[in-house]
């Protein structure tokens, strides 16, 4: 029997339509005749969802009890018995009951496909296993309903149903998705247009790497080598040189013009591990690309041409980055180069081969293969020269035992000997030092450098060129060896920094630490040029040019002289190290470390003036606002007061009793309005100095509605009240708390249209609780918002006066709290205030499970991702 095909469709978050669009491909097949069948869809009491039921076979559900309560599931039995041709089953990542046959939804139906049945399903891409924390990063909610992303990759169809941010908070606010008292919850919290607009764009991305995938399968089964251009993909070769830099910069150009192109840098390794290339070069290159968001890679290959070639089209790549060729004019008549024999190669991959400073200089010599140390190739002389005569001796007292047939081969074993202590000139020596011994003692005529015997001649040359070859070959792997036991050393090095790197390691003292045990030093140092210092050619040896920026160790040094090996930094940096010096070849490890001390340091000396500049950043965002609201908050009660003053005072006017009443009390009232503008000046500047302090305690959020409600003035608009019993106390001062309320309801009312009323509501959410004002007015004057010389009351219509909205915020942040304006869907203003929540006493688990619908909208305690009841057995 065959197995049934999966047809998925997967959304970015609840209500984009995916059940919608899977029950209208159910009756479209209907329609023309499959046989289709529900097995199990949630509507959620939407209309137009339910009309599209209408007609269906629908597979009754089975009831499974759970701690007293009866919950219905998928009842697969039944729709394998039944054996429709098409089967819709909703919410593929659904958790059954326990009690239930299988755990998942998806494994249920896995055995419907394995039936021979089709499949249409739904799923959210907040429910993939590989995006989950992720999700849980931007939403702030774990997601305990998943499905494993192989069983979606396996599906035959992946069908993305997508939605704008914006229509979907439309249609959530038009009363098409959750019931109205949970709107407003769904709206500030899971359904923001920021976690929206994420989640869109995972499920997009995850969307387009299993076409990629797709469509690599179809090429690999139908044997396509060829390249298809359906994405720009940029391959940019790097040698490890200095010209990488342009390479990598000048390939990211070329992505760029081609909006959704790849960037891929690679660098092609022979396949005996021993490379020319700078790793502290390849580290920066790497870490370049990473930065202009591509990726790296590294391939093993002795043809550098097939080596790019093969990995561009095993990457699909379009356009291949090459450099010209370093060689010079005499290298160029021998081999065309890499650059030439690439294109020659490239079929229907576009090559670009750009220049760079480095064109015809050559390649610099390989690095880390000096030759032995003095002491071992005297030690091959001295073990040529004498252990040759005693072999002499031993073979001539054997002489009537053993023919010159056999002195050869056992000479030529001696000088391998000779060849791996000491190297290839000892051995040369060895072998012309033999030729010489066999000739006289062993060759007839004996005791005479003469041979009288031709086939000895014969025998004799070969055995030189044996011996030279034979000892070139043992010197050549034996510098292999030690090349390839440094490059190990080398790796592991660099590996460690690599991974130090990745982790987000950037302390100096515990970089320049790793440094010192890797190389068994008494100390590292990182020097610092003193600015001002005369740059002299005495100032590696005078302390008082430099200053000690880092060090680890006993003894740091005070100048590059005092130790042992120095490595510059650019011009002014170094690093300097004490204990022992060290080869060569290690230089270019300690040049990685002293590039990532280099940036190490930079990094911290950014984030201290980040730290120091975001008081001074802060109090002139303030002093702007206080300035812009100011000019006008001042103005309009002193122009009142200065009127209603001038008309008292005027001979001429002569007001009546009850005229000069209401101008007294004007005047009154403006002062009384100047006065209050004074005390909230008084405390922004005491905000702004630090000095305003605060008493947080647990407060009732019932309770510190009603007592901001009772300092509003009188106003004809009413004030919907909805606070749930189960809000959780907030921790904040009361005085504080209540005059932000004050503030941000009075202004609700004055904007808010009479006919609508200002709803207070609250929730809680991730550890904090939110108070929400939501009004009917205006709305936010975007072309305003980011004018940070406009008044801050221009933020909003709402807000009449700006400096009273700066103290909110000011107030609130002083209890490490928030005030956050959005739009209200449908028109209007929501501003949220959000506190701390006080911890709740620890208490034993719930004991029954979650069956609350659309969980995404309820305020508290539910998981605000499904489309469906929390994990019952959770």
């Amino acid at each position: 029997m065959d197995r049934g095909q999966l047809r998925i469709y997967l959304g970015a978050a609840p209500g984009v339509g995916k059940t919608y669009a899977m029950l209208a491909e159910g009756r479209r097949r209907a329609e023309r005749g499959t046989d289709v069948v529900v097995g199990y869809v949630e509507t959620y009491g939407r209309p137009r969802t339910a009309a599209l039921l209408e007609g269906l076979e629908v597979i009754p559900r089975k009831t499974v009890p759970y701690r007293g309560t009866t919950f219905t599931e998928l009842d697969a039995d039944a729709v394998i018995a039944r054996r429709p041709q098409v089967a819709l089953i909703d919410e593929l990542a659904h958790t059954n009951v326990p009690g239930s046959p299988t755990v998942k939804r998806w494994e249920d139906v896995e055995r419907i496909l394995d039936a021979g049945i089709v499949v249409l399903s739904t799923v959210n891409i907040q429910h993939l296993d590989s995006v989950n924390d992720v999700v849980q990063q931007i939403t702030g909610v774990p997601q305990r309903e998943t499905v494993p992303d192989e069983v979606v990759r396996r599906a035959e169809q992946v069908e993305l149903v997508d939605i704008t941010p914006e229509a979907l908070r439309r249609r959530m606010a038009h009363g098409n998705i959750y019931a109205p008292d949970k709107v407003d919850a769904a709206l500030t919290h899971y359904f923001r247009v920021g976690n929206l607009t994420a989640l869109r764009e995972l499920a997009l991305l995850w969307l387009a790497d299993k076409v990629d995938d797709q469509l690599e399968s179809y090429r690999a089964d139908h044997h396509i080598a060829g390249t298809w251009e359906a994405r720009e993909r940029v391959v940019v070769a790097l040698t490890g040189g200095p010209e990488g830099d342009t390479l990598i910069r000048r390939a990211s150009r070329i992505a760029e013009r081609a909006r959704g192109a790849d960037l891929l840098a690679v660098h092609v390794t022979p396949s005996d591990g021993l490379t020319d290339a700078d790793p502290a070069d390849l580290a920066r290159q790497r870490s370049l690309v990473e930065s202009l968001g591509g990726t790296y890679h590294n391939v093993v290959g002795d043809d550098v041409p097939t080596a790019l070639l093969d990995f561009a089209r095993a990457v699909n790549a379009t356009q291949l980055v090459l450099g010209a060729s370093r060689r010079g004019r005499l290298g160029q008549v021998f081999s065309r180069g890499v650059g030439v024999t690439t294109v020659a190669r490239s079929g229907p991959i576009d090559v670009h081969l750009v220049t760079h400073e480095r064109i015809g200089l050559g390649r610099r010599a390989a690095a880390g293969r000096e030759g032995l140390t003095r002491r071992r190739r005297l030690t091959g002389f001295v073990l040529a020269a004498a252990g040759l005569p005693l072999l002499t001796l031993v073979l001539t007292a054997l002489r009537g035992r053993l023919s010159l047939a056999s002195d050869i081969p056992i000479f030529l074993v001696a000088i391998i000997g000779v060849a791996m202590v000491g190297g290839l000139y000892p051995a040369v020596f060895a072998a012309l030092a033999g030729f010489l011994l066999l000739n006289y003692y062993f060759t007839p005529p004996t005791h005479e450098f003469t041979i009288g015997d031709s086939d000895n001649v014969v025998a004799l040359v070969a055995f030189v060129l044996a011996a030279v070859a034979v000892s070139a070959i043992v010197d050549l792997a034996a510098r292999r060896t030690r090349e390839a036991a440094r490059a190990r050393a080398e790796a592991e090095g660099l590996s460690t920094l690599a991974g130090s790197v990745l982790r987000g390691e950037r302390a100096l003292d515990s970089l320049l630490e790793r440094l010192r045990e890797t190389f068994g030093l008494v100390s590292v140092t990182l020097l610092e040029h003193r600015p001002g210092a005369p740059l002299t050619p005495d100032r590696q040896r005078d302390p008082h040019s430099w200053r000690i920026v880092a060090s680890v160790g006993t003894g740091p040094c005070a100048s590059p002289d005092e130790g042992d090996v120095d490595v510059p930094v650019g011009d002014e940096l170094a690093l300097v190290l004490r204990g022992r010096p060290l080869r060569a070849a290690d230089r270019r490890v300690l040049e990685a470390y002293a590039a990532q001390a280099a940036l190490a340091l930079h990094q911290q000396r950014l984030e201290e003036e980040s730290e120091q500049s975001r008081p001074i950043a802060e109090a002139d965002r303030a002093r702007t606002a206080l300035f812009a609201a100011v000019s006008h908050d001042l103005r309009t009660p002193l122009t009142s007061a200065i009127a209603a003053v001038d008309s008292l005072a005027d001979p001429d006017s002569a007001p009546t009793d009850d005229a000069r009443a209401e101008l007294v009390t004007a005047a009154g009232d403006s002062l009384a309005r100047l006065d209050r503008l004074v005390a909230d000046l008084l405390d922004v500047s005491r905000l702004q100095a630090g000095t305003l302090g605060t008493d947080a305690q647990p407060l009732a959020v019932d309770e510190i509605v009603s007592n901001a409600l009772d300092g509003l003035a009188p106003s004809d608009h009413h004030i919907d009240i909805r606070i749930p019993d189960e809000i959780p106390d907030v921790l904040a001062d009361p005085a504080l708390v209540e005059r932000i309320l004050v503030t941000l309801i009075s202004n609700a009312q004055r904007r808010s249209p009479l006919d609508h009323h200002v709803l207070v509501t609250a929730s809680a959410h991730a550890g904090r609780v939110e108070l929400r004002i939501v009004d009917r007015g205006p709305g936010i004057v975007r072309d305003r918002v980011s004018r940070p010389t406009q008044r801050l009351a221009t933020e909003v219509d709402h807000i009449g006066a700006g400096l009273g909205l700066t103290l909110a915020r000011g107030l609130a942040d002083a209890m490490g709290g928030t005030v956050v304006l959005e739009e209200t869907p449908g028109g209007g203003l929501t501003a949220t205030l959000g506190l701390p929540a006080v911890a709740p006493p620890a208490g034993p688990p719930p004991t029954a499970p979650d069956t609350t619908d659309d969980a995404v909208a309820h305020p508290t305690g539910v998981d605000p991702a499904s489309d469906r009841r929390s994990d019952p057995g959770v």
